[in-house]
């Protein structure tokens, strides 16, 4: 096996009653933006909501993920996939990497296809910008209708 890393998950707050499911199974799995760790142990140090917009629980969440060792924060795929999504995800990626210097990945589990479906209804990630904030929970249409 490779190296143990670290890492907390840090979940829209809308979905503060979420008991982790996917994105355990997710990591378990190792899908989604827990492919990265395919062949690695992985130990979550942390798992907690933002504490609703604009993010109030950011800067204690991260200060408290990394104090427990964190090297590696997720921002869930909630954030991504929610209606609207949320619209401070590159502001927490920039202060958490800038802040407590540790590695911010967007996204948890892969994109449930029902969402997928929706978002592209309503045009939601249209723009170019969002190709490279999905990247890494958009996976084969087989796995996201797994995960809806």
């Amino acid at each position: 096996m490779g190296t143990k890393t670290n890492i907390g998950i840090i979940i829209c707050d809308r979905y503060r009653t979420c008991a982790g499911g996917k994105c355990l199974r997710a990591l378990r799995n190792r899908e989604g933006a827990f492919s990265i760790y395919a062949g690695s142990d992985v130990e979550l140090v942390g798992y907690t909501t933002c504490n609703g917009c604009p993010g109030g629980n950011i800067e204690y969440t991260g200060e408290e993920m990394v104090k427990n060792g964190a090297q590696v924060i997720h921002l869930a795929t909630g954030l991504l996939v929610g209606y609207p999504p949320c619209p401070y995800i590159e502001t927490f990626k920039d202060f958490l990497e800038k802040r407590y210097n540790v590695k911010v990945v967007l996204g948890t589990h892969p994109i449930p296809q029902k969402y997928l479906d929706m978002h592209a209804q309503l045009g939601t990630w249209e723009a170019p910008v969002w190709k490279p904030l999905l990247e890494p929970t958009m996976t084969d249409e087989a796995t996201r209708r797994d995960y809806n």
